[in-house]
């Protein structure tokens, strides 16, 4: 009995062991069979993060889409309702390039023949300007003052008033390379700012650049006596010439010359026609409209092309093929309007492309080799008409 109950005993323990091990068997199995789950979950939640990224992607995307499209519709509404924004775009008097500058010490820029002066065409106006003497004076200019600057316009050279475009001061790089050449070829050369640019005080207007430029012929004019004084203009620069020579011309006080470098026909064909708008043209309803019309609002036109209509003196024009600021066919027909006008019929005009393969684009006329024989067949001519 005993043996019996002992292996009764001993079958209970073997059961109870055997029903104890069963759960953890089970649990075993059931953590088996979710670890065998794992990576099926794991792939789906892998699924989500990749959809996850795309919409984040697609939802940035649309919004950057949206924004933009906010912006092609709010600027030219912007544009229409201030056209002092426009006049900027014009003007872009508030670009100083090169940056850090000193404009009163013309010598940085290694014009060590040049002196720095401040003139006031109107009572609030104040403009800087840079003389540069001619080679054959420039030891005798060394350390001398104003004063003896001034009376040197008063030699026998002829006197250049360059007048320069958009953006940028007096003092910029290609700007400055011209004065050298044209001082080389024996020429003052007499430039400034306008109002509103670089160093000079005062608001910028096609009224008023106009005005500035008047101011500083009659101050050269008043010390240059009787030495041929020729204009110079170029890009926006152009604009402010034939408004000049046109005022110039009907006071019956015209200069010597006018030289055109890089002309447009007027300030509405040179917009349409930049490489800023071209694509705006194109894609964009209403473009004159939003765009050009407040150009003309803010007063700014620079009509080159009505301008020569009523200037009586010689007109040479410089233009690169490949200018990519005002294209060659603005000059060109600037030229052909001047050409057939009755108002030259007297007076040289003459046209001088530079080929694209020269690369002049268009700033870098200054660079070609024939420039001063240009030069000096035409101004040479000018002069011949002015003794006589």
């Amino acid at each position: 009995m005993r043996k019996r109950n002992e292996s009764v005993t001993v079958e209970h323990e073997r059961a109870a062991a055997a029903a104890a091990a069963v759960p953890g068997s089970l649990d075993k199995g059931c953590s088996l069979r979710r670890s065998l789950r794992l990576p099926a979950a794991a792939a789906a939640e892998g699924m989500k993060r990749p959809l996850g990224r795309r919409y984040g992607l697609w939802f940035r995307l649309r919004k950057l889409i949206l924004w933009l499209l906010g912006m092609y519709i709010a600027i030219p509404f912007l544009v229409k309702l201030c056209p002092a924004i426009q006049a900027k775009l014009v003007f872009l008097n508030f670009v100083r390039v090169p940056y850090f500058i000193d404009l009163k010490r013309p010598q940085d820029q290694g014009l060590n023949h040049t002196c720095n002066y401040y003139l006031q065409p109107e009572e609030d106006v104040t403009i800087g300007v840079w003389h540069t003497v001619p080679a054959a004076l420039w030891k005798n200019a060394r350390g001398k003052d104003q004063l003896w600057f001034e009376e040197a316009l008063g030699s026998s050279h002829p006197v250049i008033l360059y007048l320069h475009g958009n953006a940028g001061t007096r003092g910029g790089d290609h700007r400055v390379e011209l004065y050298k050449v044209l001082s080389s070829l024996g020429y003052h050369v007499v430039t400034f700012d306008y109002r509103g640019w670089g160093d000079s005080i005062g608001s910028p207007s096609e009224r008023g650049m106009t005005y500035d430029a008047l101011h500083v012929f009659d101050w050269i004019k008043a010390r240059s006596g009787d030495n041929p004084v020729y204009i110079w203009g170029h890009s926006l620069g152009t604009g402010v010439a034939t408004n000049l020579v046109r005022r110039l011309c009907e006071r019956e006080t015209p200069p010597d010359a006018l030289i055109l470098e890089s002309p447009f026909t007027n300030i509405r064909e040179e917009a349409r026609s930049h490489p800023f708008s071209v694509a705006s043209t194109q894609y964009f309803p209403g473009f004159d409209w939003f765009f050009l019309d407040p150009i003309t609002t803010s007063g700014i036109k620079f009509a080159n092309d009505e301008n020569v209509k009523y200037i009586s003196c010689s007109l040479l024009i410089l233009h690169a093929e490949d200018d990519p600021v005002v294209p060659f066919h603005l000059g060109k027909k600037l030229y052909n309007i001047a050409a057939t006008s009755r108002s030259f019929r007297d007076y040289k005009v003459q046209f001088v492309p530079f080929h694209t393969d020269l690369g002049y684009r268009h700033k870098y006329i200054y660079r070609s080799p024939e420039l001063p024989r240009i030069l000096r067949e035409f101004l040479g001519k000018s002069e011949h008409e002015h003794h006589h």
